[in-house]
């Protein structure tokens, strides 16, 4: 349990220190400082372009959560997590065998986590690539508390390593900001040595000013990481969402002095938006929120899409 001046952190605690209440944030304002940062953080060289992309390879967790998702369909996404490039391409990029780069973690539904544990560990490789399940109802997270506890028991006793779990947002457009911590703090119990994501499902909390509650709410009750969306909702991870929640994050670890990680997911789709959202942490979060334990890429064909880029924009060998 986090602690301020010997003061157990929870909803009253954040609501003595101004931060459930007097939160206002403008839209316009903004989208005008996501710009701002984009214009002057710019990346153009092809080749700082492809060490940011190398960068972000390493902090995917690459996911399949697809209603006909199989053991096969697992297996293959653990041999691509486990060996996210070509070797034509690491040639070219003078990456050696030692180098290896990799995903961060693979992400699944809970029933095939047994799958990914089982292929993992084949490789040899469960120090290196995390096991993420979703949990807790996904994606709506409308369930009952006791069976959603029950999830994230199920995956972690197969393997799992990290849960991503779904908050209510129903409580947080409520405003039952007491009941909604509660809840995160049982599932932060539940998680055992897991890590704990919280995905906030910021496309359906109506407003800027409920992600940043939720989140600090979230980090107050024992999350290790939060986390944009489930990438089933209307609106996904988007810049200025990315923004508000790096500034919960900061201004929770000024508070605590604990790190929390960030993870957008879902609607990340082409290289430059990949770059986008590591200079966005960069410039708010600062260099050393650039690594697997403090930040996240959710996504599924992001990793392809980078390939891609790195084949057709890398010097070919003569």
């Amino acid at each position: 349990m986090l602690v301020i001046s010997n003061k157990k952190l929870d909803s009253s605690i954040l609501q003595e220190y101004g931060v459930l209440k007097n939160v206002f944030l403008d839209k316009t304002t903004l989208e005008s400082q996501v710009e701002l940062l984009l214009k002057t953080k710019h990346v153009t060289s092809m080749e700082n372009v492809n060490t940011w992309l190398l960068k972000a390879i390493s902090l995917i967790d690459l996911t399949t959560l697809s209603g006909d998702d199989t053991r096969s369909n697992v297996f293959r996404l653990c041999l691509k997590a486990a060996y996210p490039l070509s070797t034509s391409i690491l040639k070219r990029l003078k990456i050696n065998e030692e180098n290896k780069i990799r995903t961060a973690a693979v992400c699944v539904y809970p029933t095939r986590v047994p799958d990914a544990y089982d292929i993992i560990k084949q490789m040899g490789l469960t120090e290196t690539i995390k096991i993420a399940s979703v949990a807790t109802g996904f994606p709506s997270g409308l369930y009952p508390l006791e069976s959603r506890l029950q999830e994230i028991k199920f995956a972690v006793a197969n393997g799992a390593t990290e849960i991503d779990v779904v908050m209510d947002r129903s409580l947080a457009l409520m405003g039952k900001w007491d009941t909604l911590y509660s809840e995160v703090e049982q599932m932060r119990k539940a998680c055992g040595e897991a890590h704990l994501k919280v995905i906030l499902g910021v496309g359906e909390l109506g407003s800027y000013e409920n992600v940043y509650k939720a989140a600090m709410l979230s980090m107050a009750a024992g999350a290790d990481f939060i986390k944009t969306s489930t990438g089933k909702e209307a609106v996904n991870a988007t810049l200025p969402v990315g923004l508000v929640m790096c500034r919960a994050i900061r201004n929770f670890y000024q508070i605590t002095g604990v790190k929390v990680g960030l993870k957008p997911a879902g609607g990340i789709k082409t290289a430059r938006d990949a770059i986008n959202w590591l200079l966005l942490v960069h410039s708010e979060l600062g260099p050393e929120w650039l690594c697997p334990d403090l930040f996240r890429i959710g996504a599924s064909s992001l990793l392809g899409v980078i390939e891609k880029h790195l084949d057709e924009n890398l010097p070919r060998a003569r």
